[in-house]
């Protein structure tokens, strides 16, 4: 599924440039200048093809992107034909079901787009991913069952607030059909996919046009907006607790070493696990993912399977750089060959465990003897 492979997205179709803005009219006039150009036959396949403006963008440090997962489901089901989700970095901002063509966000007086522009937007982005479907359905004989076209994209804020590459993915039924990557900073573009070979030189190039000079803009100038309205969240930085853990295994005589850092935000962060100094290789590390932790912050663990002997042997470290800490955070694993608690910690918690349970049955029949 794209919505598992992509950090980060942003979604703005043609509709937008209806917008009562100046920059908007002039926007509009760029496009119905390009359509006059342009042959109808063209004008089909240019609406066939452009329904949003779609990217998928890479967390990286310091920058910021506006993304859109939408979704097209074709075939009897209980769920809505079209719904798109609108996220900045990653915070879900707001849900759009076009059975209810109704834009809902997760906070009041924090519409970054409104209910009118959504209403543009989405089922003009339907529509698109509709006839496109159909496109792929007719091309591979997709005739019976249920089927799903999903689209990811948007645009991204570098770090120093100057626009990154826009990226759109689209896929119907997980089978990758499209990927267009623009860079208006460097002025490159690249166009793949199953679709994108449909093209001709035309459409290649005004479809270039358009969205280095239209969607593009747009875009960045909506995620500023939206920046400005949700920048305490967006802009909040929580240090993480980091800790280095270490577990003898059950059935060997090996030992887990576990670099552990929680409860950060923004969401990237540079976990390492070295060993006297170095890196340890990645393939010899487990782990590593970014999970959620429910509370709007993140975990991520790393874990290496020892022998008792490594443990004495070397040092390990567990190094975090994030950027709520203004140096890089070292913990170091200081121990002897025992990793396993003290025997006679757990033998006198045992005891206290078996005292506790006879005086609660001593309690309990001098009460049922009194009855």
């Amino acid at each position: 599924m794209i919505a598992m492979m992509i950090n980060t997205i942003h979604c703005f179709p043609r509709m937008f440039v209806n917008a009562n803005t100046e920059k908007y009219e002039e926007t509009g006039r760029l496009l119905r200048g390009i359509f006059l150009i342009e042959t109808k036959c063209w004008w089909e396949n240019w609406h066939r093809c452009h329904m949003l403006i779609c990217i998928p963008i890479p967390c990286c440090t310091g920058s910021h992107s506006l993304l859109s997962f939408g979704t097209l489901i074709i075939g009897d089901t209980p769920f809505p034909e079209f719904s798109a989700v609108v996220m900045l970095d990653d915070i879900q901002l707001g849900y759009y079901d076009l059975n209810l063509k109704k834009m809902t966000y997760r906070q009041v007086n924090s519409e970054c787009i409104s209910q009118e522009v959504a209403n543009l937007i989405f089922p003009d982005a339907c529509s698109r991913m509709k006839e496109r479907t159909l496109d792929f359905k007719h091309q591979f004989n997709l005739t019976y069952g249920v089927h799903t076209h999903q689209a990811v994209g948007g645009c991204e804020l570098l770090g120093n607030n100057t626009p990154g590459p826009h990226r759109y993915l689209n896929s119907l039924n997980g089978l990758d059909t499209t990927e267009w990557e623009f860079n208006m900073a460097q002025n490159t573009r690249q166009v793949e996919g199953l679709w994108s070979k449909m093209l001709n030189h035309m459409e290649r190039k005004t479809m270039e046009l358009v969205y280095t000079n239209v969607y593009g803009p747009i875009c960045i100038k909506v995620l500023r907006d939206c920046l400005h309205m949700w920048k305490k969240y967006v802009m909040k930085k929580v240090k993480p607790r980091v800790r280095l853990l270490h577990k003898k295994l059950p059935d060997s005589a090996g030992v887990k070493v576990t670099c552990l850092a929680t409860g950060f935000y923004p969401r990237h962060i540079n976990l390492t696990l070295l060993r006297d100094g170095q890196p340890v290789p990645d393939h010899h590390i487990t782990g590593g993912e970014l999970l959620p932790n429910g509370d709007d912050t993140y975990q991520m663990r790393k874990s290496l399977h020892i022998s008792t002997e490594e443990l004495q042997q070397h040092h390990y470290i567990c190094t975090a750089e994030h950027l709520s800490l203004d140096n890089k955070l070292d913990l170091a694993l200081d121990f002897g060959p025992e990793v396993d608690a003290k025997p006679e910690v757990t033998t006198v918690a045992i005891a206290l465990g078996v005292a506790l349970l006879c005086v609660v049955g001593a309690i309990f029949m001098r009460c049922r003897r009194k009855r």
